[in-house]
């Protein structure tokens, strides 16, 4: 499968692609790299994204896993850039705990495009998997707040500034 990797600010990432879609995300680096058109706009638009001058993504893609895993990943796509959503919120759209829905963010093979970092814990930043785990979450976060306007950074993690569309 073709294969891009790149630095970021937020550690080296690398993107695949498969039959024409982006399936995967990673932080790592990643072997040779594969010049596709579509990994190249790939790395365009994160790029912008990272760099606060790109709110959403218009990629295909493509993120294999589970019926339940699907219906939480159609959720997280919801989320407009600069709002969350608790793990709770997405527990009452999808009828599944909130516990399942986390290992499901969790289990994302898309982040960013598929933004998980967006979901938060009913009383702050919750869990992330991607880079340096929180950390990259709070710093994901803080650039959408810095684009969109939103709650200043000391507001922006307790459970008051979690945010609808």
């Amino acid at each position: 499968m073709p294969q891009l990797t790149f630095p970021s600010p937020v550690g080296w990432l690398s993107v695949t692609e498969e039959a024409g879609v982006i399936v995967r995300v990673a932080w790592r680096r990643g072997g040779e790299a594969d010049l596709t058109p579509l990994l190249i706009e790939a790395r365009r638009q994160i790029e912008a994204y990272l760099a606060g001058e790109l709110a959403s993504f218009d990629l295909p893609h493509r993120a294999e896993g589970s019926r339940f895993e699907q219906l939480v990943w159609q959720e997280m796509l919801k989320i407009p850039c600069g709002k969350t959503r608790t793990y709770g919120d997405i527990a009452l759209a999808t009828g599944a705990p909130a516990r399942a829905v986390g290992q499901a963010c969790g289990r994302n093979p898309i982040p960013l495009i598929i933004p998980c970092h967006r979901v938060l814990g009913a009383d702050g930043l919750g869990g992330f998997s991607g880079g340096e785990g929180r950390p990259t979450k709070r710093w994901l976060l803080t650039l959408e707040q810095r684009m969109t306007g939103g709650p200043s950074q000391g507001d922006l993690f307790a459970a008051s500034a979690v945010t609808s569309p």
